[in-house]
């Protein structure tokens, strides 16, 4: 991603706000005031490009930047395991590397998601999944997001999210609207 461009919508920052510097992963706080741009808005989460760094901005943190965070997820009472494992799916679908603008599980990086319900009705998802690139900065800040998200799910208690680089990824492990999504068809 190169940061600014046309389509990249001008931000002042209200607030003072924690973000993630990508790729390095490295928490920094911009200050109230600051300028910026937002280049990428997927999934709750921003990728803003500000003084020739790109960042990531989390969804609670929208207000920061004009924005309305997330809403909540909502679960019926009378929900299936079925239902409750499409909801978790769903939520993977708003992952995002913040410098591709295709989920993580249509790029491929999803490769295992059990649940397991308990004895007190609640539910524990593990999840196994991959990065791009092995040595990418912003790994274990996808991880927490996944695990962030799914935990959000109403009646999931756990979520264990495994970072594993066997078998390696791919471009063959994205689905066709990913590949089509990012010119690699």
């Amino acid at each position: 991603m190169g940061g600014y461009s046309q389509t990249s919508e001008p931000i002042v920052f209200a607030r003072d706000c924690n973000a993630v510097m990508v790729p390095q992963g490295q928490t920094v706080s911009l200050p109230a005031g600051q300028n910026g741009y937002i280049t990428q808005a997927l999934g709750g989460s921003f990728t803003v490009f500000v003084d020739g760094n790109l960042f990531r901005i989390d969804g609670k943190d929208a207000d920061a930047i004009g924005k309305e965070p997330p809403a909540s997820i909502e679960l019926a009472a009378d929900a299936s395991d079925e239902d409750v494992e499409k909801l978790v799916w769903q939520q993977m679908r708003t992952c995002f590397d913040p410098e591709i603008p295709v989920n993580i599980v249509d790029l491929g990086l999803v490769y295992e998601c059990a649940i397991e319900k308990t004895d007190s009705g609640e539910r524990k998802v593990k999840i196994s999944m991959t990065l791009t690139a092995p040595g990418c900065g912003m790994g274990d800040i996808l991880v927490d997001d996944v695990r962030t998200k799914v935990e959000a799910v109403p009646t999931v208690a756990e979520a264990d999210v495994e970072l594993i680089f066997d078998p390696p990824w791919n471009h063959s492990m994205m689905s066709e609207v990913a590949k089509l999504e990012t010119g690699m068809m």
